[in-house]
């Protein structure tokens, strides 16, 4: 068993963890100062490793996310000069309350203040005892390049729709491969920091936003079966804006290495949805409300659901003497004014420079609310450095100044601009008094502001059966818009709406402020974060409820990681066994689908290679054995690739056109003679066709396709359904099937299967007085699993006698009615002329890597 504090993630082979091996406590915990001192000199990390009670007493969930949910400050009666306590407006103290109660939670994260080398053992010591938090140590350097430059100058903007075009304007930087390597740096010091104490069989990891997205790839490499889920908290733009990232591949694999991904809106869900599609080619479905994708074997679940406030700890500001004073001063210096109020923080999405012109605009044009009207707007401290949060910071101020000279006077400043650190109280308190809340980035994960406003406003102090009433001017496109349906909601790039929606919201009339107050107290009240936090639990442990009823197997390297998780019963096809079975018998049925089985799907030239058309010559070869290429191509197309084929079987067309080998006439299925019903189906394919570029249709003589795989995929997905409800509506009456494939509309005549084309095939062998003892069967697609299903019902009908060597094979690692599985149509071909020359000596094997000394 590999280091579980190795210092290479990557490297550290993807064993299945021995789920009777207790967790470690991490080495820090374990050590004193001089005793780091000492291991770190030797370098020998497992000598500081030691068990936990055998088993955990009880559930533990552990919470990930760039800051411990920790307040620091300078204490020189600490040794490590630093004092520690719990940080009560961090949501990753505040969801605990939404979490299991007999759960244990952890948290991992790095601190808001640097702890030197000589006391991180110490500090690691007494947050884990204290706190049950487990700091990161990132080296300074490592960082800033992390932090300040990746996530908010790369990422963070590029989320929020800004390309890096002028960084020089913007702030914005271009992208920079060192720095990714940092991004991953960092995200895997988190991972072996968490491994250190992680029971992967047993414990939920909860993972939060963007500085984190490679984080799942390094913990499911270590452990394919680990419980994962991720939240994101910022926006997740258009594929066309998240296409431009040069890592985007790694990025959305990384997502989909968890079990459950979470996100504010449906918009972010669907944007997210999009590119997954686009770039990797996974559609996703809803099944009983849950949208799901699948992923090598695995289903990814997607969450949609706002993070809501903590009613209680804000209820308990509010009501605290410091609030209550503070009120009464603002009482006091408003009187007889207007208080309208912004908090944001300060970077370039906040959208403070367009709410400041709008409040000149709402001057302007409303002369009587000069000297009444008020627009209070707390800056909050920005989170990054540069100077684009330079440029935001000059810019309020400028635009301050200068509405300010122009319509304020003595005792009245129509903009009133906090820059500094604003403590929780007087915040509450400005919320508690302002008649309107405006609210108007121009792009913003989710925003709690207008949640908080809200509760406050129901909560401030006021004449006994007054009615509570508020109003929210919101932006469209923020996370918190849809949930706040009684709100103002305007677009924050037309400075004259939101000057408008100012003065509607300070003018309504009492009656219409107090319903939607009610209205959104109602939804805030009902959907906080203890809510948010126990629903994403309560489906991270359903989604993760089948961990170990399937076998994991890790494929890809580095970034590219994934987890391929199949049934228990579900194997790799071995050389050895199928070729000793192909030896034994005398009777043998080889079926084999065409596309993406023989030929890949991505072909520009659709014709068998010399190497196919060569093998599957010396295994018809062979009197033992009948050889069918099943099909839903055309006959004469598939007639014309196999004319060097003299003794290939053919089923063409799902098996509608068969012929035993190249000599022979072709069978037609008889069921079917009145095909009348293709003057319906094709004017309604052409209509789609036409309207659909990059759309085709496929004619042949027992069925009809519509094919869409060059089409915009959610476009052609869409026209897809719309043209199966079109067809199964028109075709009603008709006996036809109608059928929605990968990229593909299919009608055939009722009755015509790959599955039927076995049925016929071992009957007519049975009737012959040869029966198959040895049969194979290999496809890739969903009309394949209709061999596999009558493979596995043939046995039962008496149609294979009851030693018959079966073997149903799909090709790729994927959920599949075969019980075997060849990685793609290399291992194929190879397998296939494993067969073909197993008589021949000398003969050699491996696992699909086949090698046949002096045949091959």
């Amino acid at each position: 068993m590999p280091s579980i504090s190795s210092s290479n993630l990557l490297d550290v082979a993807a064993d299945e963890p021995d789920p009777r091996r207790p967790p470690r406590l991490p080495p820090a915990l374990l050590m004193s100062d001089a005793d780091a001192g000492a291991d770190a000199a030797h370098g020998d990390d497992d000598q500081l490793s030691s068990p936990f009670s055998p088993t955990p007493a009880r559930d533990r969930r552990i919470v990930v996310a760039h800051r411990l949910p920790l307040r620091v400050a300078a204490d020189p009666a600490e040794s490590s000069g630093l004092a520690f306590a719990w940080d009560p407006d961090a949501l990753g103290l505040q969801l605990r309350s939404g979490l299991p109660p007999d759960a244990e939670i952890l948290h991992v994260g790095t601190l808001p203040a640097a702890v030197g080398p000589a006391h991180r053992a110490a500090v690691s010591q007494l947050l884990y005892a204290r706190f049950r938090c487990l700091p990161v140590f990132l080296p300074a350097d490592l960082h800033h390049r992390f932090y300040h430059c990746f996530c908010k100058h790369y990422l963070w903007p590029l989320l929020h729709y800004l390309l890096p075009l002028s960084p020089s304007s913007t702030g914005g930087l271009p992208f920079d491969r060192t720095l990714w390597l940092s991004y991953l740096s960092a995200n895997k010091l988190f991972a072996e920091r968490l491994i250190e104490l992680l029971n992967p069989d047993d414990d939920f990891v909860w993972i939060h936003d963007y500085h984190l997205l490679a984080l799942p790839t390094f913990l499911r490499r270590r452990s394919p079966r680990v419980k994962l889920g991720f939240f994101l908290h910022s926006p997740f733009p258009s594929s066309e804006i998240f296409r431009t990232i040069p890592v985007r591949d790694e990025l959305l694999r990384a997502l989909l290495n968890c079990d459950l991904v979470g996100f504010h809106t449906f918009d972010y869900a669907r944007h997210f949805l999009s590119s997954c599609s686009r770039l990797l080619g996974l559609d996703y479905q809803s099944k009983r409300g849950y949208i799901g994708i699948e992923y090598y074997g695995r289903t990814v679940t997607v969450k949609i659901l706002p993070v809501g406030i903590d009613l209680g700890q804000l209820e308990s500001v509010i009501s605290s003497s410091e609030t209550t004073t503070k009120i009464q001063e603002l009482k006091e210096k408003y009187t007889d004014q207007i208080l309208m109020l912004g908090v944001d923080d300060v970077d370039l999405f906040k959208g403070i420079g367009l709410k400041f012109l709008a409040m000149e605009q709402l001057l302007e044009e409303h002369r009587e609310l000069r000297g009444r009207a008020v627009l209070v707007q707390i800056a909050n401290p920005a989170r990054s450095q540069g100077r684009d949060v330079q440029e935001v910071q000059e810019e309020a101020r400028s635009i301050t100044r200068r509405i300010n000279e122009r319509f304020g006077k003595p005792g009245y400043e129509p903009i009133v601009l906090i820059d500094r650190t604003v403590p929780t109280h007087e915040k509450a308190a400005f919320y508690a008094m302002a008649e309107c809340c405006v609210v108007n980035p121009v792009r913003d994960g989710m925003n709690l502001v207008p949640y908080k406003y809200t509760v406050c406003r129901q909560c401030s102090p006021a004449p006994e059966g007054a009615p509570k009433k508020s109003v929210i001017v919101v932006s469209e496109f923020i996370g918190c818009s849809p949930s706040l349906s009684g709100a103002i909601r305007l677009n924050p790039w037309n400075v004259d709406a939101v000057a408008d929606a100012m003065y509607l919201a300070i003018t309504m009339p009492e009656v219409e402020k107090q319903l939607r107050h009610e209205k959104h107290y109602k939804y805030v009240s009902s959907h906080d974060v203890s809510y948010w936090a126990r629903s994403f639990d309560q489906d991270l442990q359903r989604a993760c409820k089948d961990h170990f009823l399937r076998r994991c197997w890790g494929i890809g390297f580095g970034m590219s990681f994934r987890v391929v998780a199949l049934g228990p019963n579900f194997r790799k096809l071995s050389v050895e066994h199928i070729v000793s079975a192909y030896r034994n018998t005398n009777s043998r049925l080889i079926l084999l689908d065409y596309d993406g089985t023989m030929m890949l799907q991505t072909s520009i030239d659709k014709g068998p290679s010399d190497e196919v058309i060569s093998v599957l010559n010396e295994l018809c070869s062979d009197p033992k054995n009948v050889v069918f290429v099943v099909s839903g191509r055309g006959k004469d197309e598939l007639s014309k690739w196999f004319a060097p084929c003299e003794k290939l079987g053919i089923s063409a067309e799902h098996g509608y056109f068969t012929r035993w080998n190249r000599d022979s006439p072709w069978e037609t299925f008889v069921l079917a003679t009145d095909f009348n019903w293709k003057k319906t189906a094709e004017p309604v394919m052409r209509l789609y066709t036409e309207a659909t570029d990059g759309s085709s249709i496929e004619f042949k003589e027992s069925g009809l396709v519509w094919h869409h795989q060059d089409a915009d995929p959610d476009f052609g997905s869409c026209q897809a359904k719309e043209l199966l409800d079109h067809l199964e509506n028109v075709l009603a009456n008709e006996p036809v099937v109608v059928k929605r494939g990968q990229h593909i509309v299919e009608v055939n005549p009722q009755g015509i299967s790959k599955g039927v084309v076995v049925e016929n095939l071992l009957t007519t062998m049975l009737r012959t007085g040869k029966p198959p003892d040895f049969m194979l069967c290999i496809g890739d697609d969903q009309s394949d699993e209709d061999m596999f299903e009558s493979i596995i019902s043939s046995t039962n009908k008496a149609l294979l006698p009851a030693v018959a060597e079966v073997f149903a094979c799909t090709v790729g690692k994927k959920p599949s009615k075969a019980k075997y599985y060849l990685d793609d149509i290399v291992d194929v071909i190879k397998l296939l002329q494993g067969l073909a020359h197993a008589s021949a000596e000398p003969y050699k094997h491996t696992d699909l890597g086949v090698s046949f000394e002096g045949v091959l």
